[in-house]
């Protein structure tokens, strides 16, 4: 299965590194970071398991820019919990992003792809996924207690994800 991710800078690698401590509490420390934009699913679009046709049909989507511009802008604002997560243990402790950009695009490729149930469309969060598994308790404590110094940066390429060899299998500038 693919996903389209945003990677994060190493700004954003750097707060979970400061946050690791806090998360021991927890089953699963997630070490690689990124954001999802979209998830394919081969039940909702024949294409969702073929890189080339993947890639291909994402081009055009990922040209249409408000007024020319590339990137998407993004912005790390606090620490926040799902407590039962559609997919998984939970709870799951993230890193919270604002981005109108990335909502926008995420609209699109749902209008292109089609939406996979209680986690994109309306109940698409943003977020870079720090820990998960464990207790509650847990995961409201910790940010109940922990603030953040917000990271701002422009995203200027998306990636393919593979899931099944867990690495980017393509990169796309967005310009």
């Amino acid at each position: 299965m693919f996903s389209l991710n945003v990677p994060v800078p190493g700004q954003v690698d750097r707060l979970a590194s400061e946050l690791h401590p806090k998360l021991t509490r927890f089953e699963r420390i997630r070490e690689r970071h990124t954001l999802l934009a979209k998830r394919f699913d081969t039940a909702l679009d024949d294409d969702a398991d073929s890189l080339p046709r993947l890639r291909e049909r994402l081009r055009p989507i990922l040209r249409e820019r408000r007024g020319g511009r590339s990137g998407i802008d993004l912005r790390v604002t606090g620490l926040d919990y799902f407590e039962t997560p559609p997919r998984g243990p939970g709870p799951v402790v993230y890193l919270t992003v604002e981005s109108p950009d990335l909502h926008a695009l995420h609209r699109r490729l749902c209008e292109s792809f089609g939406t996979v149930e209680g986690m994109e469309g309306e109940g698409y969060v943003p977020h870079v996924t720090l820990a998960r598994g464990g207790r509650i308790a847990d995961a409201a404590d910790l940010v109940d207690r922990t603030e953040i110094e917000p990271v701002a940066w422009t995203a200027n390429e998306v990636q393919i994800w593979d899931s099944r060899y867990r690495e980017p299998a393509a990169r796309i500038p967005l310009r």
